[in-house]
């Protein structure tokens, strides 16, 4: 299948090929579930790169794109140049039924008149295309897929694209390996692709490691698009898992503190490998003042926060007291986004950390900059809150259990208990908070209650 991928790569008639997509993607783009623009109208595309991976003259083409998306910018937002997004677009004939949720439409112009195009990831075929172009390093047009040569690729393996809900996509290779495609990307090193290559470097077996990758240089700047991992087969996901459980009536603490020694051997792995800063007063007073400004933000953005915000102000106040007695902290690489969906329990019990994208809303170079660990575990301990507020009666109980049980596997491997900081937690625990309380009150106003509860505890 080697051949599937040698074509000529960036297209002459990209400009054509757009325009007979455009009036088809601009209702099809804002659809989907990882679209990070919904709620302003799309005005235009703008084409960063436009491959052609499969030929649309036989019974099946295939294109990559990578598009520009132009909307209005948000009410007092700076104006910006839009995201860009990868899509994978694929051409027949006509859809069999199996791919008719792939549907993106019929195009009546252009260079693909008269034919049908879909989202490609539901085909097996281009798909399988994607594997054998990172098992051989092809090289096409400005797609560059790399392999780590110390592990084997077999040919032959069947895809199946994951259709949970996520801000990426998800194809499983025969139960072997995982392909995340990013599809809002942006250039630079991607932490997703970076932090796991470094811990396993270290020997770290707590993530997967990276076993192929796809990326692109666009005006002299690296895009990172896709990772290749091996597939935890049977694994379960720690957020399905922990509300199993609790719907059961069962203890979680065990597993909870198993996850706490997991995320205190990456913590430890992370930075061994990766270079560590010292915050002094000064940066701790900038981080005081960035929750300050967010916590602002957010109680102009949901009034129902207003009551609590000089509670709130105090978690922050006594971070930047500290900071004027001239208290330090280290800060080093962390995952930036932990939380029980981030974590999978093999059928073995062993608990693995994935998605080390960070946040995708912050900027990818912030994403990238040293911070304390205790910003990882205050989103787990969030994490848990949530969860005991997920399956019909509350449970607070339940999660003061898995809060402690948490930090003691975490001190059990690191030595160091992070309820021996608890401004420092505090401090991070708020802002998690306060974000989101933001978060839900803008895409799930149903549980907003549940972030409010924490937001009553940590103001008092």
């Amino acid at each position: 299948m080697a051949d599937a991928v040698t074509p000529s790569g960036t297209t002459r008639t990209s400009g054509h090929l757009l325009a007979s997509l455009d009036p088809l993607l601009h209702a099809w783009l804002p659809r989907q579930r990882w679209f990070a623009g919904k709620g302003r109208p799309v005005t235009g595309f703008t084409p960063v790169a436009v491959t052609e991976l499969l030929p649309p003259d036989g019974r099946l083409g295939l294109y990559h794109l990578l598009l520009r998306v132009h909307q209005p910018s948000a009410l007092g937002a700076e104006p910006h140049p839009g995201d860009c997004y990868q899509l994978l677009i694929g051409v027949r004939e006509a859809l069999p039924p199996r791919l008719a949720p792939a549907l993106i439409g019929h195009v009546h112009h252009g260079p693909l008149a008269g034919r049908t195009v879909y989202e490609a990831l539901y085909d097996p075929r281009p798909a399988e295309v994607l594997l054998e172009a990172l098992r051989t390093q092809a090289r096409v047009g400005g797609l560059r897929f790399e392999r780590d040569r110390r592990q084997e690729i077999r040919e032959g393996l069947v895809a199946r694209l994951l259709t949970a809900e996520q801000s990426n996509s998800s194809v499983v290779y025969g139960d072997t390996f995982i392909l995340k495609l990013l599809r809002r990307v942006v250039p630079g090193v991607n932490p997703d692709l970076e932090l796991p290559l470094a811990l396993s470097r270290e020997g770290c077996p707590r993530v997967p490691a990276p076993t192929a990758w796809l990326q692109a240089d666009i005006d002299t700047e690296p895009y990172v698009l896709a990772v290749l991992q091996p597939f935890v087969s049977g694994a379960s996901d720690g957020w399905e898992l922990a509300l199993r459980e609790l719907a059961k009536g069962e203890d979680f603490a065990a597993e909870a503190r198993a996850l706490g020694r997991a995320t205190a051997e990456v913590h430890t792995a992370l930075a061994r490998a990766l270079p560590t800063a010292t915050l002094g007063p000064a940066q701790l007073r900038t981080l005081a003042e960035g929750m300050t400004e967010r916590l602002t933000a957010a109680v102009q953005a949901v009034p129902v926060l207003g009551p609590y915000e000089s509670g709130l102000r105090a978690a922050y106040r006594a971070l930047a007291a500290l900071a004027g007695e001239g208290r330090t902290w280290t800060a080093q690489r962390i995952h930036g986004d932990l939380h029980l969906g981030q974590c999978l329990r093999a059928p073995s019990g062993t608990w693995s950390l994935i998605d080390f994208e960070g946040e995708p809303a912050r900027p990818p170079a912030e994403r990238r900059l040293p911070q304390p660990a205790v910003r990882d575990i205050a989103g787990m301990l969030r994490s848990f809150d949530y969860a005991a507020h997920s399956a019909g009666a509350p449970a607070p109980d339940w999660a003061r259990a898995c809060r402690a049980a948490y930090c003691d596997g975490y001190a059990e491997v690191s030595g160091r208990d992070p309820r021996t900081d608890p401004v420092l937690l505090r401090a991070y625990e708020t802002d998690k908070a306060v974000y989101e309380v933001v978060y839900e009150a803008r895409h799930r106003p149903d549980w907003l209650p549940v972030p409010l509860s924490a937001i009553r505890r940590l103001a008092a």
